[in-house]
């Protein structure tokens, strides 16, 4: 059994097909299924089978799938650990969604990775709907996004910031100052963040409840981009009021009332088991409860001009 056979049996698991599988490994099909076919014969166990409704895997397949992602996730977090060990350095991996990525997250990683100058973070942005799977495959050591109703089973769950969304446009928007309707909001042309486009979250389930066509949805890049268009023109926005606090100050923005134009939602870390976790993991879930973490998410983290500066490595995901 090797890490490669390993490697090949989970993505077919994970992707349903030895096609797929041959396509993300950017190997051929026939090598995929040799490495199947070596596990088979090694295990005695057809491990699974061809359905009209795709693969059917056996119990014993089902059990090696689980502990094949076991390995090469501690394969690759020890490979990462003596890497670290050899430079001094120690690496914390986090995703985070849109919304937390842009609004918290600096102010957080800021005086998180401040505090030691043996610390860098990579930020990766990616769909809460992902994150299981990242930190069952040793992708990411920790994530931070919606805090969910029914958290993922296996898996350490820590919420610890409320903070609310509101509808926000410039001071002379036609709807300013009144009581909007349902049919006003949904013939509005909204400005969103790319958050909007996430299936989990409050600004995705606003614009459910809200009813609001994609034809009057316009995404931007960042929340930054569509709150400048948004006081450039007509258009409205959905923003967090920690965000746009000094605009609302400074009248360049209001806020719009009507019915579901407010909502709350909260922020969660999760991460793998503590027997699981690496130390920096461990360190940062304990942490990010504190009042000064809190404080650093919503002001950002203070930092002087002569304060070091941690290594931030931000990588995009589509």
């Amino acid at each position: 059994m090797t890490p490669t056979q390993l490697r090949a049996f989970a993505c077919v698991v994970r992707l349903g097909s030895v096609k797929a599988a041959a396509v993300e490994l950017q190997v051929s099909e026939a090598a995929v299924s040799m490495h199947v076919g070596q596990l088979r014969k090694e295990f005695d166990d057809p491990l699974f089978t061809r359905s009209a409704s795709g693969l059917a895997f056996t119990p014993g397949g089902l059990r090696l799938a689980s502990r094949a992602v076991e390995i090469l996730g501690l394969q690759d977090r020890t490979a990462r650990e003596v890497s670290q060990a050899g430079d001094g350095r120690r690496v914390l991996r986090l995703a985070t969604s849109n919304l937390f990525a842009e609004h918290a997250a600096p102010g957080l990683i800021d005086l998180f990775a401040g505090r030691a100058d043996d610390l860098a973070v990579e930020l990766s942005v990616r769909s809460p709907e992902q994150f299981p799977t990242l930190l069952a495959a040793r992708t990411v050591d920790i994530v931070v996004g919606p805090a969910m109703s029914t958290p993922a089973a296996g898996l350490v769950h820590q919420p610890f910031l409320i903070y609310e969304v509101l509808a926000v446009a410039r001071p002379d928007h036609p709807l300013a100052g009144k009581a909007v309707g349902a049919e006003q909001i949904r013939h509005q042309i909204w400005h969103l963040g790319p958050s909007a486009i996430d299936a989990e979250g409050v600004v995705p389930m606003m614009l459910r409840k809200l009813r609001v066509p994609e034809k009057n949805q316009r995404i931007f890049q960042s929340d930054a981009a569509a709150l400048e268009e948004t006081k450039r023109s007509d258009g409205a926005a959905l923003a967090i009021r920690f965000a746009v606090a000094g605009d609302l100050s400074a009248k360049r923005l209001v806020t719009l009332d009507g019915p579901g134009l407010r909502a709350q939602g909260r922020w969660a870390a999760m991460a793998l088991p503590p027997h699981s976790q690496t130390p920096v993991a461990s360190e940062l879930l304990r942490f990010i409860t504190t009042p000064r973490a809190i404080q650093a998410m919503v002001r950002g983290a203070g930092v002087h001009l002569g304060r070091f500066k941690p290594a931030v490595h931000v990588t995009l995901w589509s």
